[in-house]
């Protein structure tokens, strides 16, 4: 896949209105009587305003506001387009509740197309809840595994286009990318694959708001044609936690989807929302589209000097050129750095507990095999002292456990909605085969879920489940008890 790389109106991006607007409002010291409560009080939150500075009480204010967010033209409003604008979409929604709250609203956006969804299965537990509450039918697709390393990817144009072949009546599909790995799958020829079939393609982008900000980094979804993306801005675009966006694509689905997400928004946002967090999504987007090219020129250039270090020492070794090996796999984010530790003589969860507990690091993830590394947009992060950490760590036991594919999804037996609302009883794990799951339980590595509500519950996939369950350092998401000897079912009639 060609990098497509675009350069912004840094001028116009370098512009930020709606924390103008709410800077004018600070500035202008009206006495507060309305929310939030502790009205930029110090003294009336003393223990908050100790934690967090006088300062951010000051700038914790109300919304709905004329001027701000409310009135034609409003800065807030305009805000958003320079959003839209940065990213390349139609137009971007402000999410204060993370992707959670974007793959929400995008359910309940898409069911609004007719018919079923097609989904990759390592999708986010929330696309999960969006099934349960949108009553959207769903059939899922395995992405590629790397059973040595234990790793998830994306999916091929060619599975996507079989899994809709095999779902005549699907109106959108939903795909994760780049990974929580950095793998990121061809977007384009997925969205050529989705409309052939005319089906909207929904981007869970998640991981790759930062996306088309410098020309060394991979194009974000939006710019190459994704219907709809959802974006954790808060991940690796530097906004304050718990912040996202959500981006409308150019396609053709467009016109039908807009009007669907906002009243989708109007059902999943707060009508109270934080106006610090939404400050932050405005600041955080200058940031990125303004100076973007230069700041995180140098956090790959620390990312850089990370990987020299280790391929010149020779006893770990970077795993991240080994994504490219699997065929949905067409591009790297460079800002995460996948560490094989095993061939350090060390498991990657114990090489992360030591590195946090003993030696200062804490890293995002590890599996048995793997530490991976995240670097922000603009983070220059010391690679030496991380380096070095790393060659502290001491030779242990090399056992390695081979992740196995997991096995096939049972048949399905009831709708996500339908087991999710119904009545459920808790059985032991001997008396769970042949019963219809009514949760959704993933074994880590390699983190797919094995069962998902609605789905008839196999022998194979129970066994796979409690055999992560008993390995070292192996955990099962979603389980009733950690050791699966007792399972959540839908109560038979």
């Amino acid at each position: 896949m060609t990098r497509r790389w675009t350069p912004l109106d840094t001028a116009r991006q370098d512009r930020s209105p709606y924390v103008d607007a709410l800077t004018a409002f600070i500035d202008a010291e009206h006495v507060r009587w309305g929310i939030p409560g502790h009205q930029g009080s110090p003294e009336a939150q003393s223990f908050l305003a100790q934690y967090v500075g006088d300062e951010v009480l000051r700038l914790d204010v109300q919304t709905m506001v004329e001027g701000i967010d409310l009135g034609p033209g409003n800065p807030f409003d305009e805000s958003l387009a320079l959003a839209a604008e940065a990213w390349g979409a139609r137009r971007t929604w402000f999410l204060t509740n993370g992707s959670s709250q974007g793959n929400l609203v995008a359910g309940l956006a898409v069911a609004g197309l007719g018919g079923s969804l097609v989904a990759q299965r390592s999708v986010h537990s929330s696309v999960v809840d969006a099934l349960a509450m949108s009553g959207l039918e769903a059939a899922f697709v395995t992405p590629d595994i790397d059973t040595s390393l234990g790793i998830l990817h994306t999916l091929t144009p060619e599975a996507l286009d079989g899994a809709l072949t095999a779902a005549p009546d699907a109106a959108a599909a939903i795909v994760v990318t780049p990974s929580y790995f950095g793998a990121c799958a061809d977007v384009e020829a997925l969205v050529a694959v989705a409309h052939a079939h005319d089906v909207a393609l929904v981007v869970d982008e998640a991981w790759g708001a930062h996306l088309g900000f410098h020309p060394d980094l991979p194009t974000n979804a939006a710019r190459l044609g994704a219907d709809l993306v959802i974006a954790s801005m808060h991940k690796l675009g530097g906004s304050l936690g718990q912040t996202a966006l959500i981006h409308l694509g150019h396609g053709p689905y467009a016109d039908r989807l807009e009007p669907l997400v906002d009243r989708a928004m109007r059902s999943m946002r707060s009508t109270s929302e934080s106006t610090l967090l939404l400050a932050s999504l405005d600041l955080a987007r200058r940031q990125l589209a303004a100076r973007g090219t230069e700041t995180i020129g140098r956090s790959l250039a620390s990312v850089q000097r990370l990987r020299d270090r280790i391929t010149a020492d020779g006893r770990f070794r970077d795993a991240t050129p080994r994504l490219r090996d699997f065929p949905s796999v067409v591009d790297i984010d460079p800002l995460r750095v996948v560490i094989d530790t095993r061939a350090g003589g060390i498991s990657g969860h114990e090489a992360r507990r030591l590195l946090f507990h003993e030696l200062g690091h804490h890293l995002e993830l590890s599996t048995d095999d793997v530490v991976v590394t995240i670097v922000g947009a603009g983070v220059e992060p010391d690679a030496d002292a991380f380096a070095d950490a790393l060659l502290r760590l001491p030779q242990g036991s090399t056992a390695h456990r081979e992740v196995s594919s997991p096995p096939p999804a049972g048949p399905r037996r009831m709708t996500v909605r339908e087991a999710w609302f119904a009545e459920a009883d808790v059985v032991p794990v001997d008396h769970a085969v042949g019963r219809v799951s009514a949760d959704s339980v993933a074994a880590y590595p390699p983190g797919i879920p094995n069962l998902m509500p609605g789905e008839e519950i196999t022998a194979e996939n129970l066994t796979f489940l409690r055999e992560t369950a008993a390995a070292p350092f192996g955990h099962v998401r979603g389980a009733y008890v950690p050791d699966l000897s007792l399972v959540r079912v839908v109560r038979e009639a």
